[in-house]
């Protein structure tokens, strides 16, 4: 019995156990670092002439990089509804993708915060946050909640990784000394005793009760950076529920598609199996008519009353200027999702992964909605201005900023796979035990 145990063990271990880059592998990181640098190159013009080299002006001073940071922020709550809900719930089929969800949440918030500097010109600025921040400021409460929940996330990814480092330790390799003395940096404290795992499970809980208030307050500030800002389009108290449902669609999303990639990448179909594409596709679908109903509530009541004001911005998303993209992001980003998913054959891996890119991709596209046409149609109708401040399309380097920060998540997403069992190597053996018991 024991030697059969021993033998389970050490095959868990040897499929979960990070693998070297393969050559996709290879081209895959090498096509991310050049988008990142082209990115970096951009924003070293940026740097060099100031923002004009954006399409940014008077009225659109919020453009594409304010996008990003609201998409960043918003599939970042992945981590507090895959770790945190699930752990507290018990849901014990959802431990293979607790890491996926947590480094996904991460990566996601350290370059929403990164976008902030790129999109205030000059960086040096952002310690004026901190040094002459005004409490009254949503801005200022919305640096606060990110600062705490990235901290969060951050212990959430680190304190389940601790006795998964103990067996890297344990398996010395000749060809990675630099990543063994890494993980002893990081892990040799852990003996694997009861009382630190006691100790461990016990803060990892505070934690998972920690951080759901923390998460929805990052999404109802950030949307407040909009709802008191006296615009129409933002002026709505639908704003935080609709952000936060819109945020739990696209991290679901998000984890959707980083499970087909890792499954099928690394071989992981014993870990990651149909059973767990079938209860996620039921949980986005959930999500996807959630966000839907917020959705409906938010145009609708507008629409009905049909303000002045408001008329010029809801014409422009349902018929004018940036009608093809309004319903690309309902169509794509719910409507179509919401068609596959509700059929068990659509909650198999492939159209779920097809799903979870539409609505990755129509989230992006929504965020870009709430930012841009609102801009265009101040309450103040614009007079004696240049004709390019009526209209707004990205730069070429705004593109470069925002597509190389998105290459940059998906670089330290990349290079932590490679590092890191992104499953729980430890958690996974515990689990098959207490099944075959």
């Amino acid at each position: 019995m024991e030697n059969t145990t021993a033998l389970i063990n050490e095959q868990i271990t040897k499929d979960l156990l990070p693998q070297k880059f393969g050559k996709r592998g290879m081209i895959w990181t090498g096509a991310l670092i050049v988008i990142a640098l082209i990115g970096a190159f951009a924003y070293y013009r940026q740097l060099r002439y100031g923002l004009v080299v954006t399409s940014m002006r008077d009225y659109v001073s919020w453009g594409i990089y304010i996008s990003n940071f609201v998409f960043f922020v918003a599939i970042s709550l992945v981590g507090s509804l895959i770790t945190a809900v699930f752990r507290l719930a018990n849901v014990h089929w959802s431990t293979p993708l607790t890491r996926i969800a947590e480094i996904i949440a991460v990566s996601a918030i350290v370059f929403a915060s990164l976008i902030i500097i790129v999109d205030m010109g000059r960086p040096e600025r952002f310690v004026n946050l901190f040094m002459y921040g005004r409490i009254q400021s949503p801005i200022v409460w919305d640096v606060i909640v990110i600062s705490t929940y990235f901290v969060i996330s951050l212990l959430l990814l680190y304190l389940p990784l601790l006795p998964d480092l103990k067996i890297l330790i344990a398996r010395e390799s000749k060809d990675a000394k630099g990543l063994q003395k890494m993980y002893r940096f990081l892990g040799s404290f852990w003996k694997g005793l009861a009382i630190q795992e006691k100790i461990n499970n016990k803060a990892v809980t505070i934690l998972c009760i920690t951080i759901i208030p923390v998460a929805f307050c990052i999404h109802t500030v950030t949307s407040w950076l909009f709802a008191t800002t006296y615009r129409p389009g933002w002026d709505s108290t639908n704003f935080g529920a609709y952000f936060i449902s819109g945020a739990f669609l696209v991290g679901a999303g998000g984890v959707v598609v980083a499970m087909y990639v890792f499954r099928k990448v690394y071989k992981l179909e014993k870990y990651i199996n149909e059973m767990h594409f079938d209860k996620m596709g039921k949980i986005v679908v959930m999500l996807a008519l959630l966000y839907l109903y917020f959705n409906v509530n938010e145009y609708l009541v507008p629409a009905f009353k049909m303000k002045k004001p408001e008329e010029a911005h809801l014409t422009q998303l349902f018929a004018g200027e940036f009608a093809p993209l309004f319903w690309f992001a309902i169509c794509v980003g719910m409507l179509i999702p919401i068609a596959i998913l509700l059929f068990k054959k659509g909650r198999k891996p492939v159209p779920m992964f097809v799903a979870g890119i539409m609505i990755v991709i129509g989230a992006w596209f929504k965020r870009y909605l709430i930012v841009t046409p609102t801009l265009l149609h101040p309450f103040l109708p614009m007079y004696n201005v240049p004709e390019s401040y009526h209209h707004y399309f990205p730069s070429w380097e705004e593109w470069a900023i925002a597509i190389g920060s998105l290459a940059g998540a998906l670089l330290v997403i990349t290079f932590f796979a490679r590092i890191f069992p992104i499953i729980p190597i430890h958690e996974t053996i515990i689990e098959q035990h207490e099944t075959a018991e």
